[in-house]
């Protein structure tokens, strides 16, 4: 793990964080960047070796935690991954749906759509059946595309509008007081858009950046986990984006 100080955001030290898509990228980094705030995390995902090397980073700077392979859109999957993770950690104060497929999958619209929305809606339903404790917060991972722009990704973007209406939902009847937000990461220096950045494409996205340059994946944690943190308590159904100022450009 990093050892780029991090800024205090007023967690509990020994609070639980459930992360998916914790094996890399965006997931990646909110897992070890909570960890160094001195949350325990349950990192998800699909990859059972990415995924066990996320806690192993995270075990050999001090912190805690454990690692749970599973897919958020199988009912079984999602359920025993809550009961292991409470088992080892306890109660889960803190939740970040960040799993999901690339935009750049083939897959079929309404199959994409519904492992992208209800895995979240799943994720964030068998969390709130076991009871959560005060102070409680969830953030969805959503995006750019779909709320503040158009991509050639019918599916992706339909999904990730979807993810933000039932966030908005959410933050409007809250369960047992938790606070419901998302953040919508811009371009993104991920795995998933490697060599974007080179590509004509890219470069001509980038030069309507104002920052010319992509995020970084702690970009995204950091924005992740304040809006998780007690410092964002009265901050509630929020689309944040995290794109340089891309977006204002469009």
């Amino acid at each position: 793990m990093s050892t780029k100080p991090c800024p205090d955001l007023g967690f509990t030290p020994g609070d639980v964080a459930v992360i998916s898509g914790a094996g890399s990228g965006i997931g990646r980094a909110t897992a070890l960047r909570a960890a160094q705030l001195g949350l325990r995390v349950s990192a998800w995902d699909l990859d059972a070796g990415a995924v066990a090397a996320t806690v192993d980073e995270i075990a050999e700077a001090g912190g805690i935690a454990v690692a749970v392979t599973a897919d958020v859109s199988e009912p079984a999957d999602v359920r025993a991954g809550f009961a292991d993770t409470i088992g080892a950690l306890g109660e889960v104060r803190y939740l970040v749906n960040n799993a999901g497929p690339s935009s750049a999958a083939e897959i079929d619209f309404d199959v994409a759509v519904q492992i992208s929305v209800g895995g979240v809606r799943l994720m964030t339903d068998t969390w709130l059946s076991g009871g959560v404790p005060t102070g409680a917060a969830l953030v969805n991972i959503a995006s750019v595309a779909g709320n503040l722009i158009g991509t050639a990704s019918a599916w992706y973007s339909a999904a990730k509008a979807g993810i933000t209406g039932y966030t908005r939902h959410l933050a409007a009847h809250p369960t047992a007081g938790v606070r419901s937000n998302a953040v919508a990461p811009g371009m993104t220096d991920t795995p998933r858009l490697a060599g974007f950045a080179a590509s004509p494409t890219g470069r001509r996205a980038l030069e309507r950046n104002p920052l010319k340059r992509m995020a970084t994946p702690d970009d995204i944690a950091y924005a992740v986990l304040f809006l998780l943190s007690p410092l964002a308590s009265y901050i509630n159904g929020v689309l944040l984006p995290v794109d340089g100022g891309w977006t204002v450009t469009q």
